[in-house]
């Protein structure tokens, strides 16, 4: 072979090794970038997947609050004053629409009969099919520290109001006035604007007096536009209820008069920002001074000839039951935990 066919021959061969090679590293760069192309995306599916509520769930949920009056159905409990509450419920999700809890919650008051707080147990289920949820529970109020006023002498010892009347009567309260309910909710959210309710509450012996108590309401909730309106991170929305209340015969201790029924209402615009909110409220119900005496046994009530009824002999008439202007600041978290996983 001459020479020049030799070099010739000797270039192709070593340019034919150097295309290989150049081949071999390209696709070595091509595997290098695809690699974390593949982790990547294994990371994100991962990162979705963590963020995904999986079944079962265990959930604490916890709050506070501090309100300028604490009213119960239309009724305040604390005699016009401050009051600040709290609670910590317990979630259970076994599946997608169905949770089970229970919790515990207080209050402070101010009862006439001494009593120094509002502590409650509770507990039920909550199914959810589409747009409606329900909320199934029994909840019991306990009010510990209380002591009986039974009218007898020395009146200013026996009566919640410290005197008798010049009609002489004066008011009487039991020292146990624990009582349970058991209650059905149901909610419809057409969307995430608007929130219709209905509930009933039923209980055997309202505060322990022997009368049945059945409360039924009708609640609705509507989140306002925030879109220039507000400053960043800020919501609010307003929201009301109507609600009625039935009941029963007391016991002996009460001298066995039908408590009266009545109806409450209130509305109120509230403002929220992360965990925190802030509720102001109007409150108000259909009851007479008079009436609102007989369901309290008010201790600061006050005689007037006109409050004199039959199931209100003494003459007393209570301002627990009027119109009333309520403000609230609370804050209400939720906390995921595996602790019972």
């Amino acid at each position: 072979m001459s020479k020049p066919l030799l070099l010739a021959a000797l270039s192709l061969f070593l340019a034919g090794n150097v295309m290989a090679a150049e081949d071999d590293s390209a696709n070595t760069e091509k595997q290098s970038s695809a690699k974390p192309a593949k982790k990547a995306k294994k990371e994100d599916k991962a990162e979705d997947k963590k963020d995904e509520t999986t079944y079962p769930d265990w959930d604490i949920a916890i709050g506070a609050g501090a309100a300028t009056d604490y009213i119960f159905r239309g009724i305040s409990q604390s005699n016009r004053n401050p009051s600040w509450n709290s609670y910590v419920e317990y979630r259970y999700t076994p599946q997608k629409d169905v949770q089970f809890y229970a919790g515990t919650s207080i209050y402070t008051l101010d009862f006439p009969n001494d009593a120094f707080a509002e502590v409650d147990f509770y507990g039920g289920v909550r199914p959810t099919f589409d747009k409606v949820a329900f909320d199934f529970g029994f909840w019991y109020y306990w009010y510990p520290g209380g002591r009986t006023y039974n009218g007898l002498e020395p009146a200013f010892l026996n009566c919640t109001n410290g005197f008798y009347t010049p009609t002489g009567g004066c008011n009487t309260l039991e020292a146990r006035l624990d009582f349970y309910e058991v209650y059905g909710k149901a909610t419809y959210t057409p969307n995430d604007k608007l929130t219709l309710g209905v509930a009933a509450y039923y209980s055997p012996s309202w505060l322990n007096t022997g009368a049945p108590g059945t409360y039924a309401s009708w609640t609705g909730k509507y989140v306002l536009p925030d879109k220039n309106l507000l400053p960043d991170g800020l919501g609010w929305y307003i929201s009301g209820e109507w609600g009625n209340y039935f009941f029963g015969d007391t016991k002996d201790f009460y001298g066995n008069v039908p408590l009266p029924d009545y109806a409450t209402w209130n509305v109120g615009l509230a403002f929220t920002y992360e965990v925190l909110t802030l509720d102001l409220r109007y409150y108000d119900t259909d009851l007479s001074a008079a009436q609102c005496n007989v369901l309290t046994g008010d201790d600061t009530a006050t005689y007037a000839a006109k409050n004199v009824t039959d199931i209100n002999p003494s003459g007393l008439g209570s301002r627990w039951c009027g119109a009333a202007f309520v403000g609230k600041l609370s804050f209400d978290l939720t906390v995921k935990t595996n602790i019972l996983k």
